[in-house]
């Protein structure tokens, strides 16, 4: 049974928690616009979604402050070169002591470009392809980059379009544990239908309250757990 709450009462309990309005205003990030996200090249979105891959069950730090070198290996990531990496190409990466050399995630690049290259083609870039998406249904665009992209399942594309600027909620373990705990689902979702419902709750909580999904999925965090002030 699905017991959900308005969501003036969650902004009302993470409000109190974080020490009034004004103060979890102030730890709330909203998203970019479609027009901004539109604009932003599609090196730099395959820049963010090789990020996310290496930090995904590693030390997000350690891959953080070896990005410098991570972008002159790759090239900056243009999808073009990308598409081009061969095996003597990517045994040199391997065997590069400046990158991190994980083989299973180092071969996801030429794959995730070729597919931001084929919707390039489609929609005029990767960017706006994105961009366009509706939010009303962004578990639809967290399956579509899991299916056509390499190893971006998991939360791994949801933190990459909440990273870049997308409006999306993030299945963190508090959200997930709020979501748990008033029966919206059992376990952390991972099939259709458990996404879509909640989605579903998402798009009524934004019904409500008119906010973004980013800002929405903040401030149901910061109402639970032991994130107090």
């Amino acid at each position: 049974m699905t017991l959900l709450e308005d969501f003036s009462s969650i902004w009302q309990r993470a409000a109190e928690r974080k020490g009034g309005d004004a103060a979890l205003q102030h730890l709330l990030t909203p998203p970019l616009s479609a027009e901004y996200l539109a604009a932003v090249s599609d090196d730099r979105w395959l820049s963010m979604l090789t990020k996310v891959i290496f930090q995904s069950g590693f030390v997000w730090r350690v891959v953080e402050n070896k990005w410098p070198d991570f972008e002159r290996a790759f090239f900056d990531f243009v999808p073009e070169k990308m598409v081009l990496l061969d095996d003597s190409h990517i045994e040199r990466l391997c065997n590069d002591p400046s990158i991190i050399r994980n083989r299973q995630k180092i071969i996801t690049v030429p794959t995730n470009a070729q597919m931001i290259l084929d919707l390039a083609a489609e929609h005029g870039s990767f960017a706006k392809f994105i961009a366009t998406w509706p939010s009303d249904d962004i578990v639809g665009l967290w399956r579509y980059l899991k299916q056509h992209g390499a190893r971006l399942g998991g939360n791994s594309a949801a933190y990459a379009l909440r990273r870049m600027g997308k409006d999306t909620f993030i299945l963190s373990n508090d959200v997930v544990a709020y979501l748990v705990s008033r029966g919206v689902v059992t376990k952390a979702p991972t099939s259709i239908k458990g996404l879509n419902a909640v989605q579903q709750v998402f798009n009524s909580w934004q019904l409500q309250s008119g906010l973004p999904l980013a800002v929405i999925s903040q401030t149901v965090a910061y109402s639970v757990g032991e994130n107090y002030l």
